[in-house]
């Protein structure tokens, strides 16, 4: 079991697919070196409830979050080095917290490092023009759009206190949104060649991305995430190639454009905190 304090961050004013190729994917960048011996405390659960901080930081600008998830999965790792140095057979953070965040973002395209500057259809003085951010970034993945209207998620956890396997992990997060979907009457899925999660074609429409997943790791910490469309401004997503995906067949979609309506933002959260929590088996704090 895993226990969750929350911490509600919104006065503060402080992502991807491609193909699946190997078990280095494109929307995965990690660094998981372990010692060949190893103890994992993490896997006494009934002994210990892990502990994880979920943080709403409202709307945000990229590189103000960036840098606090950054400093987060930081924070985590030196703690799970200095416990390793104590006793090199330790490799989890046994007694330190895990984080999830949600979060909006001003209108902002980020490249992930397998992506290519030739899918953001912009130029630098039409980006500033238009007001909107760019960053090239250290997570899997091509390009994508992040904007108002959308839960961008960045869960830091340390994945030895969960289970040491990336594409399971990123198949949570997608199921998480798929669950979400699910209790709004949109049914998600995945596509074998492409992360993140899509709606079937039908009704003279194509294959749709509803949300994109990209992800970084390091000591088998986890850093970025996924961002679920809602209620964006699709248009924004005319700039860009998404995911670098250029079939004729797939295109972008929301939670507003399948059901017709703008949709509560703060319920969808909520619901998308709780399917977390099940998911990966822990438990909100009182």
């Amino acid at each position: 079991m895993f226990e969750i304090f929350y911490r509600d961050f919104r006065h503060l004013t402080l992502s991807h697919s491609h193909h699946i190729t190997t078990s280095h994917s494109h929307y995965i960048s990690h660094s998981t070196k372990q010692p060949t011996k190893s103890l994992n405390l993490c896997a006494h659960y009934k002994y210990r409830m892990e502990k994880v901080i979920f943080e709403d930081l409202g709307n945000i600008s990229y590189q103000e979050a960036w840098d606090y998830q950054t400093s987060l999965h930081r924070e985590v790792v030196d703690f799970k080095l200095a416990k390793r140095k104590q006793d090199p057979r330790v490799i989890s953070t046994d007694g330190h917290p895990h984080y999830l965040l949600f979060c909006e973002h001003p209108p902002v395209y980020t490249l992930g490092k397998s992506g290519s500057i030739d899918h953001l259809l912009l130029k630098e003085h039409e980006l500033e023009a238009q007001g909107f951010e760019y960053f090239k970034i250290n997570r899997g993945g091509d390009i994508t759009y992040h904007g108002p209207g959308q839960i961008v998620g960045y869960p830091i956890f340390d994945l030895d206190c969960f289970f040491t396997d990336v594409h399971k992990y990123v198949r949570y997060l997608e199921e998480a949104v798929i669950r979400t979907l699910a209790d709004y009457g949109i049914e998600g899925m995945r596509i074998k060649e492409y992360t993140g999660v899509w709606l079937e074609a039908g009704n003279g429409l194509p294959q749709r991305k509803i949300c994109a997943i990209g992800v970084h790791l390091s000591r088998w910490v986890t850093m970025h995430g996924f961002a679920f469309n809602v209620n964006p401004t699709l248009q924004h997503f005319s700039n860009i190639i998404p995911c670098g995906i250029d079939d004729k067949d797939k295109s972008v979609t929301s939670m507003q454009m399948e059901l017709g309506k703008e949709m509560p933002i703060f319920e969808v959260k909520e619901n998308l905190r709780q399917q977390f929590a099940r998911l990966f088996n822990f438990q909100f704090a009182n």
